[in-house]
């Protein structure tokens, strides 16, 4: 019995000293891995801060790049606009430039035209003198032709008489190559007057047919003048002057067939702003054929120079070849007859040496009195 509690009291004091002993190696292998987790998790903190902290720096790189190529995106686009806005202010510049010789232009055409109005009210005063209404036509072309820029003696004559023939021609224009074109600015007007004046319808009808028979006339007339001649160069029509719009209109819408037929003949029928159109056709085609005679003018003296330049170019090198010749025997002398004169003294150098011969610097003098056999 005793040796059975003995057993017993030695198998519960294994299982204390075994409890024991695993409670400390729980508590010891605890610690070690309390320990473990603890530098586990210090490890994966830094980790985790040095991760975070490449990614911060990467995102602060990337942040940096996309700032640059936004602000160089901005720049260029500040660039463009600012050159778009340099554009626009030399549109608007040339825009109002352009406006402003527009607006010059229609202001002269405007005081043209307030001329031209102004001479048109006086009609009725004028007409109904013959002579008056001869040289009030007369004025009124030669203001439209000062107004187109036309200069006397230089881009048209008045009145000069034609050198093949006997006819005077009121205006006659100066085109290029000499060639010319004439205008008569006197107008069939009595019947015209009689027929606005008159209150009958049957005046009215006679007075329309009197005047249309007059134009007719007047356009046969102009075509037997000798006006288009070719001896003279003249063109293959000529100029007749209606001073005034409201007849020139009353022609063209009553009997529109009369333009044709006097296109036929030759004449050209022309009123106060048919006229100012064709005399600026007339001047820019005088300055043209100018611009071209200068260009052509231009044209020449560079050839001439061309050709100067080439003579002078071969005599250049002419010059250059005597020079490269004069070279090459100055290099000659200087590397062959040089080097020979050199040994020669040389040679002469060391014999005097082996001789012992000395020679003074300053030259004897010479007794020529002295007879020499």
């Amino acid at each position: 019995m005793s040796n059975l509690l003995a057993v017993s009291l030695s198998i519960i004091g294994i299982s204390l000293f075994l409890v024991i002993v695993f409670i400390v190696l729980f508590n010891f292998f605890r610690r070690q891995i309390n320990q473990e987790i603890k530098t586990n998790q210090e490890q994966f903190l830094n980790t985790v801060k040095q991760q975070f902290s490449l990614d911060q720096a990467k995102g602060v790189t990337e942040l940096e790049t996309r700032k640059q190529a936004v602000e160089s995106t901005v720049k260029n686009l500040q660039e463009q606009l600012d050159k778009y806005q340099v554009l626009l202010r030399q549109v608007e510049e040339d825009r109002a430039r352009k406006y402003g010789n527009l607006e010059n232009e229609l202001k002269n055409a405007s005081q043209a035209t307030s001329k031209l109005q102004e001479t048109t009210n006086k009609l009725n005063d004028i007409l109904g003198n013959v002579k008056l209404r001869g040289q009030w036509g007369e004025r009124m072309a030669e203001d439209i032709i000062r107004n187109a820029g036309l200069i006397e003696g230089v881009n048209y004559n008045k009145q000069k008489q034609l050198a093949s023939s006997t006819s005077k021609p009121d205006f006659t224009f100066i085109l290029p190559n000499d060639h010319i074109v004439n205008m008569d600015v006197k107008f069939p007007l009595d019947n015209y007057l009689n027929w606005v004046n008159s209150q009958s319808p049957a005046d009215k009808e006679r007075f329309q047919k009197e005047f249309f028979r007059n134009v007719k006339d007047r356009i046969k007339e102009i075509q037997n003048r000798e006006y288009i001649n070719p001896q003279e160069k003249t063109l293959d029509f000529v100029l007749l002057f209606i001073p005034n719009e409201q007849v020139f209109g009353m022609i063209q819408e009553e009997v529109p067939n009369l333009m044709d037929d006097s296109l036929k003949q030759k004449v050209v029928l022309c009123s106060p702003f048919t006229l100012y159109a064709m005399l600026s056709v007339i001047r820019q085609a005088y300055e043209n054929f100018r611009f071209e005679r200068d260009l052509k003018e231009i044209i020449n003296h560079i050839t001439l120079f061309s050709r100067h330049y080439d003579k002078f170019k071969i005599r250049f090198e002419e010059i250059g070849k005597a020079i490269e010749n004069i070279e090459k025997r100055y290099n000659d002398v200087k590397t062959t007859d040089f080097k020979k004169l050199d040994t020669k003294i040389r040679h002469i150098e060391e014999y005097k040496k082996e001789n012992n011969i000395a020679i003074s610097d300053e030259p004897e003098a010479i007794d020529v009195t002295q007879e020499t056999f």
